[in-house]
Protein backbone atom coordinates (compact mmCIF):
# COMPACT_ATOMS: atom_id res chain seq x y z
CA UNK A 1 0.00 0.00 0.00
CA UNK A 2 2.60 2.41 0.91
CA UNK A 3 4.39 1.67 -2.55
CA UNK A 4 1.24 3.06 -4.17
CA UNK A 5 1.08 6.10 -1.74
CA UNK A 6 5.02 7.00 -2.78
CA UNK A 7 4.15 6.22 -6.98
CA UNK A 8 1.24 8.71 -6.44
CA UNK A 9 3.38 11.57 -4.83
CA UNK A 10 6.24 10.75 -7.07
CA UNK A 11 3.73 11.20 -10.35
CA UNK A 12 2.69 14.84 -8.45
CA UNK A 13 5.14 17.01 -9.09
CA UNK A 14 5.99 15.97 -12.49
CA UNK A 15 2.56 16.96 -13.61
CA UNK A 16 3.18 20.55 -11.69
CA UNK A 17 6.08 20.79 -13.37
CA UNK A 18 4.86 19.85 -16.71
CA UNK A 19 2.29 22.92 -16.05
CA UNK A 20 5.50 24.95 -14.77
CA UNK A 21 7.42 24.42 -17.77
CA UNK A 22 4.50 25.28 -20.76
CA UNK A 23 3.86 28.05 -18.67
CA UNK A 24 7.64 29.02 -18.29
CA UNK A 25 7.82 28.22 -22.84
CA UNK A 26 4.40 30.59 -23.09
CA UNK A 27 6.02 33.74 -21.16
CA UNK A 28 9.47 32.80 -23.49
CA UNK A 29 7.50 32.77 -26.34
CA UNK A 30 5.67 36.02 -25.19
CA UNK A 31 9.25 38.28 -24.59
CA UNK A 32 10.74 36.90 -28.11
CA UNK A 33 7.56 38.09 -30.17
CA UNK A 34 7.41 41.29 -27.73
CA UNK A 35 11.58 41.84 -28.24
CA UNK A 36 10.23 41.31 -32.01
CA UNK A 37 7.98 43.83 -32.32
CA UNK A 38 9.43 46.45 -30.27
CA UNK A 39 12.46 46.39 -32.78
CA UNK A 40 9.71 46.26 -35.73
CA UNK A 41 8.20 49.74 -34.04
CA UNK A 42 11.96 51.24 -34.20
CA UNK A 43 12.20 50.39 -37.53
CA UNK A 44 8.70 52.25 -38.73
CA UNK A 45 9.46 54.78 -35.48
CA UNK A 46 5.99 53.72 -34.28
CA UNK A 47 5.09 54.54 -30.60
CA UNK A 48 3.24 52.05 -28.74
CA UNK A 49 3.49 49.84 -25.30
CA UNK A 50 3.86 46.35 -25.36
CA UNK A 51 1.58 44.24 -23.29
CA UNK A 52 2.51 40.56 -22.63
CA UNK A 53 0.01 37.88 -20.68
CA UNK A 54 -0.96 34.56 -21.35
CA UNK A 55 -4.39 33.50 -21.67
CA UNK A 56 -6.22 30.35 -22.33
CA UNK A 57 -2.85 28.42 -22.76
CA UNK A 58 -1.38 30.86 -25.09
CA UNK A 59 0.96 33.98 -24.94
CA UNK A 60 -1.03 37.07 -25.95
CA UNK A 61 1.08 40.24 -27.25
CA UNK A 62 -1.13 43.69 -27.56
CA UNK A 63 0.34 46.72 -28.83
CA UNK A 64 -1.41 49.75 -27.88
CA UNK A 65 -0.36 53.73 -26.86
CA UNK A 66 0.64 54.92 -30.47
CA UNK A 67 -1.08 57.50 -33.13
CA UNK A 68 0.12 55.31 -36.05
CA UNK A 69 -1.04 51.50 -34.56
CA UNK A 70 -4.23 51.69 -36.91
CA UNK A 71 -1.59 51.13 -40.06
CA UNK A 72 -0.35 47.96 -38.68
CA UNK A 73 -4.27 46.68 -38.47
CA UNK A 74 -5.26 47.59 -41.83
CA UNK A 75 -8.20 46.76 -43.93
CA UNK A 76 -10.41 43.75 -41.68
CA UNK A 77 -7.29 43.09 -39.27
CA UNK A 78 -5.47 41.76 -42.72
CA UNK A 79 -2.56 43.26 -41.80
CA UNK A 80 -2.74 42.45 -38.15
CA UNK A 81 -3.26 38.83 -39.63
CA UNK A 82 0.54 39.21 -41.57
CA UNK A 83 2.27 40.36 -38.03
CA UNK A 84 1.00 37.79 -36.17
CA UNK A 85 2.22 35.40 -38.49
CA UNK A 86 5.23 36.78 -38.81
CA UNK A 87 5.57 37.24 -35.42
CA UNK A 88 4.87 33.27 -34.62
CA UNK A 89 7.59 32.59 -37.36
CA UNK A 90 10.02 34.80 -35.13
CA UNK A 91 9.14 33.00 -32.21
CA UNK A 92 9.30 29.16 -34.03
CA UNK A 93 12.70 30.36 -35.25
CA UNK A 94 14.07 31.03 -32.17
CA UNK A 95 12.77 28.15 -29.96
CA UNK A 96 12.13 25.88 -32.83
CA UNK A 97 8.28 24.75 -31.70
CA UNK A 98 4.86 25.89 -33.16
CA UNK A 99 3.72 29.23 -31.37
CA UNK A 100 -0.09 29.57 -31.24
CA UNK A 101 0.79 33.22 -30.28
CA UNK A 102 -2.58 35.77 -30.29
CA UNK A 103 -1.14 39.71 -31.38
CA UNK A 104 -3.76 42.30 -30.98
CA UNK A 105 -2.90 46.15 -31.99
CA UNK A 106 -4.68 48.98 -30.68
CA UNK A 107 -7.63 46.78 -29.49
CA UNK A 108 -8.76 45.54 -32.79
CA UNK A 109 -8.60 42.20 -31.98
CA UNK A 110 -10.55 42.74 -28.87
CA UNK A 111 -13.57 44.89 -30.39
CA UNK A 112 -13.54 42.69 -33.44
CA UNK A 113 -14.62 39.41 -30.97
CA UNK A 114 -17.47 41.78 -29.38
CA UNK A 115 -18.73 42.11 -33.18
CA UNK A 116 -18.52 38.90 -33.60
CA UNK A 117 -20.37 37.51 -30.65
CA UNK A 118 -23.40 39.70 -31.41
CA UNK A 119 -23.24 38.27 -34.88
CA UNK A 120 -22.90 34.95 -33.84
CA UNK A 121 -25.85 35.54 -31.27
CA UNK A 122 -28.08 37.76 -33.64
CA UNK A 123 -27.38 35.00 -36.59
CA UNK A 124 -28.15 32.35 -34.38
CA UNK A 125 -31.51 33.79 -33.07
CA UNK A 126 -32.51 34.54 -37.13
CA UNK A 127 -32.02 31.02 -38.09
CA UNK A 128 -33.97 29.86 -34.94
CA UNK A 129 -36.95 32.12 -35.88
CA UNK A 130 -36.82 31.25 -39.92
CA UNK A 131 -35.85 27.94 -39.86
CA UNK A 132 -33.45 28.59 -42.61
CA UNK A 133 -29.51 28.13 -42.51
CA UNK A 134 -27.66 31.43 -43.27
CA UNK A 135 -23.98 31.63 -44.44
CA UNK A 136 -22.01 33.90 -43.61
CA UNK A 137 -19.20 36.05 -45.30
CA UNK A 138 -16.06 34.52 -44.75
CA UNK A 139 -13.54 34.82 -42.01
CA UNK A 140 -10.35 34.23 -40.41
CA UNK A 141 -9.93 31.77 -38.22
CA UNK A 142 -9.99 33.81 -35.04
CA UNK A 143 -13.75 35.07 -36.45
CA UNK A 144 -14.96 32.02 -37.39
CA UNK A 145 -13.97 30.93 -33.90
CA UNK A 146 -15.49 33.45 -32.03
CA UNK A 147 -18.90 32.88 -34.29
CA UNK A 148 -19.23 29.20 -33.53
CA UNK A 149 -18.65 29.78 -29.69
CA UNK A 150 -21.48 32.43 -30.14
CA UNK A 151 -23.62 30.16 -31.85
CA UNK A 152 -23.06 27.41 -29.72
CA UNK A 153 -24.60 29.32 -26.73
CA UNK A 154 -27.69 29.49 -28.37
CA UNK A 155 -30.00 26.65 -28.50
CA UNK A 156 -32.21 25.35 -31.26
CA UNK A 157 -28.65 25.60 -33.65
CA UNK A 158 -25.59 25.16 -34.69
CA UNK A 159 -22.71 26.17 -36.71
CA UNK A 160 -19.76 24.20 -39.02
CA UNK A 161 -17.27 26.08 -41.32
CA UNK A 162 -17.59 25.42 -45.07
CA UNK A 163 -15.42 26.34 -47.97
CA UNK A 164 -11.69 26.81 -48.30
CA UNK A 165 -9.22 29.59 -47.22
CA UNK A 166 -9.74 32.58 -47.72
CA UNK A 167 -13.25 31.48 -48.40
CA UNK A 168 -13.43 29.40 -45.55
CA UNK A 169 -17.14 30.83 -44.14
CA UNK A 170 -19.69 29.63 -41.08
CA UNK A 171 -22.88 28.45 -41.78
CA UNK A 172 -25.67 28.39 -39.09
CA UNK A 173 -28.21 25.52 -39.52
CA UNK A 174 -31.23 24.82 -37.36
CA UNK A 175 -31.05 21.75 -35.08
CA UNK A 176 -34.25 20.40 -37.00
CA UNK A 177 -32.23 20.21 -40.44
CA UNK A 178 -30.40 17.02 -39.18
Amino acid sequence: MSETVEAVETEQPKAEESTSTSADLLVREGDIAGDYLERLLDLLDYDGDIDLDVEAGRAVVSIDGGDDLEKLVGSRGQVLEALQELTRLAVQQETGTRSRLMLDIAGWRAGRREELRELGRSTAESVLKSGERVRLQPMSPFERKVVHDAVAAVDGVHSESEGEEPKRRVVVIPDSED
